[in-house]
């Protein structure tokens, strides 16, 4: 695992530059996936705008003015807290670089570099705006078509989407948000994908009403890039091990002075190593005796590894399970004594087809809504089923015990099979003649 940069440029390229422990392994990915959704975003937007399903807004704008105060402000202070905060943790070093989250939310940066590249900034916007200075500012009328607003949707998916999947992490997890609130709302870690969705859509939702774009045709434009984000984001699970992993595999155990080495085991081995660490489990799935842990035992076929099906998630970025023999480490030295199925690796295998699968179809199905109810249903469906392994929080309601991710997950089939039909109904009279 490699639970930033440095630990897989380190392994991969054998350099060790103390500035990329900063950048999270999971936050690369999901940057990526937000790149990969914006660039596909994109191309249906243009798409349906060749169609004549989507127009531009006409704009007045005020052309020609020399930068003000309050612009440069702004530009000095986007320079200034880039300089100061994370070129300062990559010249910085030692305490820094070792735990970056808390040099981010402490005091201390780079005053030099901060106010160098303040000015910079703000020298920048001066200088931009001087060249396209008039010698008397003028009213222009500009048309502004969706595919322009790109970036202001996904900076408001961004922001809204992880507002979102902290609230709902939170309220999943209530008894450790309360034991360290501060912790728990501004840690990267910690985050569930329903919830930024819904947070995020209800923001896109009055964006889209704001802007005038048809927002069903702009959900169905969303649909391909949301299932191939997800796919990309469930790298990130994946290469970092942030917990969000499978239930115990008892078919496997970890080799103790191994690392990430797993062996067939029979079942008295897993019930000794599961008592040895017992206090772990526990913890991780909040049940009284080591009776009641979840686990299923599937031996991976002879043609494929063993990892498909067991992974101790050795150096994840949780810290979770024993120390691995060897390891030196000031942190991320411990692996999973009991190998999980990898859940993110399935995710992102299966999401990735998916999109396939709901690119394949964007020209197929053109009553506007239409894509964007299937993509509820197979994403509700998809979810559904990797829950029966995976490691979640339940909820205990008349007797039966879903996690937070099962229930929305039907709520998302039924609302996307509602969206697909009443879509159909409603709008089947419209359907356009060019594709």
């Amino acid at each position: 695992m490699y639970p930033n940069l440095y630990y897989a440029f380190k392994d991969l390229f054998g350099v060790s530059w103390n500035g990329l422990r900063f950048i999270n392994s999971f936050g690369f990915f999901v940057a990526l996936s937000f790149l990969a959704a914006a660039y596909i975003l994109t191309l249906e937007l243009k798409r349906k705008e060749r169609a004549g399903l989507l127009t531009g807004q006409d704009v007045k704008m005020v052309v020609g003015k020399q930068a003000s105060i309050s612009e440069l402000l702004l530009n000095f202070g986007l320079g200034f807290l880039l300089g100061y905060k994370i070129i300062g943790l990559f010249i910085s070093g030692g305490a820094a670089t070792a735990d970056p989250q808390q040099f981010i939310f402490s005091s201390e940066g780079s005053w030099p570099m901060g106010l160098s590249l303040g000015v910079l900034f703000a020298g920048l916007k001066w200088w931009e705006k001087h060249k396209q200075k008039l010698d008397k500012p003028e009213e222009r009328t500009i048309r502004i078509w969706p595919h322009d607003r790109v970036g202001d949707l996904v900076i408001y998916a961004a922001l809204f989407g992880f507002l979102g999947a902290k609230i709902f992490h939170n309220l999943e997890n209530w008894n450790d948000f309360k034991q360290n609130p501060i912790e728990a709302l501004l840690s990267f870690s910690g985050l569930t994908f329903y919830g930024g969705l819904i947070c995020a859509a209800v923001a896109i939702y009055f964006y889209s009403r704001k802007h005038k774009i048809g927002f069903r045709h702009l959900c169905d434009a969303i649909a391909p890039a949301l299932i191939l984000a997800y796919s990309l984001g469930r790298i990130g699970c994946q290469v970092a091990g942030d917990g969000d992993w499978g239930i115990l595999n008892s078919a496997y155990v970890t080799v103790p002075a191994s690392e990430s080495k797993v062996e067939l085991a029979d079942t008295a081995r897993f019930q000794n190593t599961l008592q040895a660490h017992s206090s772990l489990y526990l913890r991780t799935f909040q049940v009284n005796n080591v009776g009641e842990i979840p686990h299923a035992s599937v031996k991976a076929p002879g043609w494929l590894p063993n990892w498909l099906f067991a992974y101790s998630y050795p150096h994840n970025v949780v810290n979770e399970g024993a120390p691995i023999p060897g390891c030196k480490e000031e942190q991320f030295c411990n692996q999973l004594p009991i190998p999980v199925f990898p859940t993110p690796f399935y995710e992102t295998v299966v999401s990735f087809f998916l999109f396939l699968f709901l690119w394949s179809l964007r020209k197929k199905l053109k009553v506007p809504g239409t894509l964007f109810g299937v993509y509820l249903i197979v994403n509700g469906i998809e979810r559904f089923f990797v829950e029966q392994i995976r490691v979640n929080t339940k909820y205990s309601i008349f007797g039966f015990h879903p996690t937070q991710a099962e229930i929305i997950a039907v709520l998302l089939v039924i609302g996307g099979a509602a969206v697909y039909f009443i879509s159909k109904k409603k709008y089947a009279g419209s359907i356009p003649v060019k594709s």
